[in-house]
């Protein structure tokens, strides 16, 4: 690979394409695409830590290995996550986790398919799960 990041749609889902066979090729334990803190909503550039006594805001993030997608979403972006599988029938969920330490929950989907279909779905999810705006920047930060 010789680009981390991409915004436009297109150029997105090629950049999620091609670290999806790079994962592949190496064999690495996962990817990890996670989407630029300026065009998250609600994460400040100083990427708040709750030092001053808010709840710290997550940059919204996906993971891949082993044909599992892996990602954290509050109940509201749960909701929104499964109308999006509705469209992608190689995708479904093989796991909901709601750790008690934390509000929200930790959702495995099982995707068996091409690494273009998994671009798509990884793109689409990102956007609706997290109410993201069609342009906004994703890096690829581990492969």
């Amino acid at each position: 690979m010789t680009r981390f990041d991409a915004a436009a749609a297109t150029e997105r889902r090629q950049l999620f394409a091609e670290a999806v066979i790079a994962h592949r090729t190496r064999a690495s334990a996962f990817l990890t695409i996670e989407v630029d803190p300026a065009d998250a909503p609600g994460v400040t550039d100083d990427y708040d830590d709750g030092d001053n006594g808010e709840t710290p805001t997550q940059v919204p993030w996906i993971q891949f290995a082993d044909q599992t997608f892996n990602l954290d979403c509050t109940d509201a972006e749960l909701d929104r996550l499964k109308n999006v599988l509705s469209e992608f029938p190689e995708c479904r969920i093989d796991q909901i986790e709601r750790p008690e330490a934390t509000e929200g929950a930790n959702v495995r989907i099982t995707a068996r398919s091409d690494p273009n279909r998994l671009s798509q779905f990884a793109d689409r999810a990102l956007r609706t799960t997290y109410d993201l705006a069609d342009d906004y920047r994703a890096w690829v930060a581990g492969v």
